[in-house]
């Protein structure tokens, strides 16, 4: 896949007979893949599959939230990458395209540089200036341009709208269940592993550590069970997302994880934590023995997890 952002000259763009999806992509859930997937099934008749969004989500730069992304950038190039796109544009946000007409959005950029013979997108998509282009209007300007169009309605899952909203709604509340069910797979944190301050090792139970990304969504701060992918690898795992009262001065987000069965170095190197379960949310604890007791409890708590998640596989 060619990822394509920054100081963007589509005029050089090679590739002809491109199928677009267009959005913000920003938690690429089950509504987004199906998008994708529709995509990704032009390849068969000879068309590239290109995911297009832009580097910045627009609503954060007409407002005053500070909305937290469900996936970085590294993230979505990984993930946009194992969905088997051809590419992935991140277009830059500027002024410029801030004031673009819907017309000229579609006409200029997609038709004429990027080659749309078919454009994929959900029904409430909106572009242009003050999101003045609708579905309406695609589909016009499908006809007079040449292109195909493809709508999708709205997912829905136990009667409700899957959105990115609800995710980090669910995030919020540490509902892991529900938003590993909407996104399709375990949600994850993906990271270079630091050097903490190997209390861990002092209790038998060896730690990585990841600082998240400052623009990253993350959950409630907690244990979690999780899985650890090291090299396309998942090993069995435990993870507490919070401050380290207990052993720091509690003032920065540490994803902390312990895995089990392996004793190898990772520090410098990237590693991929999915999250599957809420445990416990975070303590500060009395002393390091009272830690290690319940570091103890924990790890057996996700053992049993992974246990019975197998032995109902092995049944169905």
């Amino acid at each position: 896949m060619k990822y394509i952002t920054g100081d963007i000259d589509l005029n050089n763009f090679k590739s002809k007979n491109t199928a677009i999806t267009l959005g913000k992509f920003d938690g690429l859930h089950l509504g987004h893949q199906l998008l994708i997937n529709k995509v990704k099934a032009f390849k068969d008749s000879g068309y590239n599959a290109l995911m297009f969004t832009f580097n910045m989500n627009p609503i954060s730069l007409d407002s005053d939230k500070n909305i937290k992304l469900l996936f970085t950038e590294d993230e979505k190039i990984r993930l946009a990458n194992k969905f088997g796109m051809d590419y992935f544009i991140s277009y830059p946000f500027t002024d410029i395209i801030k004031n673009m007409s819907a017309e000229d959005f579609i006409t200029e950029i997609l038709v004429k540089q990027l080659d749309a013979k078919v454009i994929v997108v959900g029904s409430d998509y909106r572009f242009g200036y003050k999101r003045t282009g609708d579905i309406k209007l695609l589909k016009e300007l499908g006809n007079k341009l040449g292109f195909e169009i493809v709508v999708f309605d709205k997912l829905k899952i136990d009667n409700t709208i899957v959105s990115s909203t609800k995710i980090r709604e669910s995030l919020a509340i540490g509902d892991i269940e529900k938003v590993n069910k909407f996104l399709g797979r375990p949600y994850s944190i993906y990271g270079k592993v630091e050097h903490g301050n190997r209390i861990g090792r002092t209790i038998g139970a060896p730690t990585i550590n990841i600082r998240p990304d400052k623009n990253k969504a993350v959950p409630i701060i907690g244990v979690y069970v999780s899985k650890t992918n090291i090299d396309n690898i998942e090993y069995q795992s435990i993870t507490s997302i919070g401050y380290k009262p207990t052993v720091t001065d509690g003032k920065t987000l540490w994803v902390e994880t312990f895995i089990f069965d392996y004793d190898n170095d990772l520090y410098g190197r990237f590693v991929e934590v999915k999250l599957y379960k809420l445990l416990r949310e975070e303590k500060k604890f009395s002393s390091i023995e009272e830690l290690k007791e319940q570091m103890s409890i924990d790890i057996k708590k996700s053992k049993n997890y992974f246990n019975k998640r197998e032995q109902y596989y092995v049944k169905s």
